[in-house]
């Protein structure tokens, strides 16, 4: 699967405190799912268990699996941890996006 997503920095110091509180193995999974306000949503889970097509990003000591269903509309981007006035969250940066809402979960293309 060539999907080119990458992690910045932020976010890779971030899953890494993360992962580091789930125990043994445990992976961060992105995936996108049909809803939200802009027609598909990122949703973030954590995850113990890999699939053979799973997209794998490594960084530092963040790991983050995409389904390969999900991977085409995660090509190109870059996923951020982004702490402001409206609160701490994840954001993917995706090139992909025509329109996304406020809040940045969701997008359409």
């Amino acid at each position: 699967m060539t999907a080119n997503v990458t992690i910045s920095e932020r976010a890779a110091r971030r899953i890494g405190e993360i992962l580091k509180s789930e125990g043994e193995g445990a992976k961060l999974r992105i995936s996108v799912e049909g809803g939200g306000c802009s027609g598909f949503q990122y949703k973030f889970d954590i995850d113990k268990t890999q699939a053979e097509d799973d997209l794998v990003i490594v960084r530092d000591n963040a790991v983050v699996l995409v389904d390969s269903s999900s991977a085409p509309f995660l090509a190109d981007s870059e996923l951020d941890f982004v702490d402001d006035l409206i609160g701490a969250s994840f954001r993917v940066v995706n090139p992909n996006a025509t329109a996304s809402c406020g809040c940045g979960t969701s997008f359409s293309i």
